[in-house]
């Protein structure tokens, strides 16, 4: 959510933040702006809309050079979308970019006004850097833990002061910055991908520590004034991963990037006689041990890998598991012991409800674990073990590749556990693993099926609902589907297991009404042929997803997809991948922006 970079060095910082505002787009936004250091003082330029518009009147603003300056791309919260509540914020000698929610903006706000100050915007931003100017007297370092003593809620800021030229000060709680020292500067951001076109090591900041950029080197220091060397990590990847490559749309290339990203999470992974094998990653074989209830916990789509997740684990393991959304579980006093082993899924690790459902589950003493894409985020950092999915950069913000990286993670651990706990023999073990393996190849297969989504999906361009139908596995992945196609295409969606047509759902299925219609599973496939019917005796438009060549009597549904042939354990990766294609097209097809839906961001740093 929103995108910062900073920027002090040798190069020109106009370019080099509106370089890194464009490369952190993805993460959604509706307005942008930059500040920056010139002979007169702080000159800023913002205003709504996207980045090109920002570069449009940077390049018509008077010309001249500058070493150093903050950029940012807001996602409104506070305050409409307009050029006044766009970042920066200045007041005074403070000019600020934030991201992440003040809670109590409004209590300050009241105090600073008995002070005689008053904002122009109506933002919690600018309320920060009100206080921040109010408690300036010649001494950023001291202002800045100053404030700290009064803001409650997250941030990231950046800021400038204006007596203070070249230099960037930092200051992070709960949303996440990262930073590197190259041969031509400093430079600091919310992601990665900003940072990439200048080094491979970078830093995370520490929460409640202040960062210093100078051209020269970056300190950092905590709350007690100790400098502090924060660990440098390594990107494994190069600037080309988050580039479209080719493709018209971030999505579909990481559509595409399915089978290699599952190379890379599940390969390592397996042992001599296909066994799983976790110790690379630091898991102890003792750790399922103790347990006896797992609990995972994650937001959209990485709660619904957790939903696949529980049947693995139920059925392997014979132990209860639930599945919480992030955002409920914080609030539901929920009963954990260090018996309990939590789960949580994020893509960036830095999901704010996850990451706090994480630290509730740690005061109650349960082991925790945690699945994420982002080495060093805050849900890494603070999990007692850590799975990483190693899916590369997804910039979309409709999750497809680390959708399924999670799920194979979740097989892993499911695998690895079972045989732990000796629910499986080494033989019926290498037996899962081997069919784990034959995902790969059935993806690429899946994938041949582009032509048709695309052909299918302009069927469904015009309708206004449409229904997901399965059962077990099946309709744990078609609430992943139903997510998929509202977050991009705007068309209403709901998945329902089938069985529970006859309890309601029937009454809105009409002529013409499109129903996808999962039916992977052997066990209950007869069952599902009949509830298939039912919506078809009613009108329904049916696309029929099957796993392999079974025969289907070709009036039950207008349009077939015929999966390459998997155990049913495993159809939920193939499957996945055409539900993610009748997505994309779809949303193509209605001439929408499909890597950058509205109202939504890649990364939800607030709650």
């Amino acid at each position: 959510m929103c995108g910062i970079i900073g920027f002090t060095g040798e190069l020109d910082a106009k370019n080099v933040l509106l370089e890194g505002l464009e490369s952190l787009e993805y993460r959604g936004y509706d307005s942008a702006g930059i500040a920056y250091f010139n002979d007169d003082g702080i000159h800023t330029i913002k205003t709504t809309g996207k980045v090109s518009s920002l570069r449009e009147k940077v390049e018509a603003a008077p010309k001249f050079h500058s070493t150093c300056g903050i950029g940012h791309t807001r996602w409104a919260t506070h305050g409409g979308v307009s050029d006044t509540n766009s970042h920066p914020h200045t007041f005074g000698k403070v000019t600020l970019i934030h991201n992440g929610i003040i809670e109590n903006y409004h209590d300050l706000e009241t105090k600073l006004a008995a002070e005689g100050k008053y904002p122009v915007s109506q933002t919690d931003t600018e309320i920060a850097a009100m206080l921040i100017d109010h408690l300036y007297q010649g001494n950023p370092m001291k202002a800045l833990k100053e404030a700290i003593k009064y803001l409650e809620g997250a941030y990231a800021f950046c800021v400038l002061f204006a007596d203070k030229p070249g230099v960037i000060y930092c200051l992070r709680n709960g949303s996440p910055l990262v930073a590197c020292h190259c041969e031509k500067g400093s430079i600091i951001a919310s992601d990665m991908v900003a940072l990439i076109k200048y080094s491979k090591e970078y830093f995370v900041l520490p929460e409640q520590h202040i960062a210093v950029l100078t051209k020269d080197q970056i300190t950092v220091y905590d709350i007690n004034d100790k400098v502090v060397s924060p660990k440098m990590l390594y990107v494994n990847w190069d600037l080309s991963a988050a580039m479209k490559g080719g493709y018209p749309h971030f999505m579909l290339k990481e559509i595409h990037e399915q089978p290699e990203a599952l190379r890379s999470t599940i390969i390592p992974r397996v042992r001599k006689g296909n066994l799983p094998d976790l110790s690379g990653d630091g898991l102890p074989h003792t750790i399922i041990d103790s347990i006896n209830r797992i609990i995972i916990t994650a937001c959209g789509t990485a709660m619904h890998a957790g939903l696949i997740g529980k049947v693995m684990f139920e059925r392997l393991l014979r132990i209860p598991v639930t599945v919480e959304i992030a955002s409920e579980f914080r609030y539901q006093n929920p009963i954990m012991d260090n018996n309990t082993l939590v789960i949580t899924i994020s893509q960036s690790g830095e999901t704010a409800d996850t990451l706090a459902a994480l630290r509730l589950a740690k005061t109650s003493h349960a082991k925790t674990l945690s699945i994420v894409n982002v080495k060093g985020s805050s849900i890494a950092r603070e999990s007692d073990y850590v799975l990483y999915t190693h899916a590369g950069p997804e910039i979309a913000v409709a999750s497809t590749k680390a959708y399924t990286a999670q799920l194979s993670c979740l097989y892993l651990l499911a695998f690895s556990f079972a045989l732990e706990k000796g629910k499986v023999t080494e033989e019926e073990c290498s037996k899962e693993m081997e069919g784990l393996l034959q995902i790969i190849p059935a993806i690429e297969k899946a994938l041949t099926f582009d032509v048709l989504a695309k052909d299918i999906s302009k069927n469904l361009k015009d309708c206004e609902d449409l229904f997901f139908i399965g059962r077990g596995l099946d309709y744990a992945l078609s609430c992943e589907g139903s997510i998929k196609l509202k977050e991009i295409s705007y068309i209403h969606s709901e998945a329902y297991a089938a069985g529970e047509l006859k309890h309601g759902t029937l009454s809105l299925v009409t002529e013409g009404t499109p129903v996808i219609a999962l039916a992977t599973q052997s066990n209950v496939y007869s069952k599902m042929i009949s509830n298939i019917r039912e919506v078809r005796a009613r009108g329904a438009m049916v696309i029929l997803i099957t796993n392999g060549n079974v025969t289907v009597d070709s009036s039950i549904y207008d349009y077939h997809f015929a999966l390459p042939h998997l155990s049913d354990d495993f159809a939920p990766f193939t499957a996945a991948v055409v539900l993610q294609l009748l997505a994309y097209y779809t949303s193509v097809h209605r001439g929408l922006d499909v890597d950058q839906p509205r109202n939504l961001a890649k990364s939800v740093t607030v709650e």
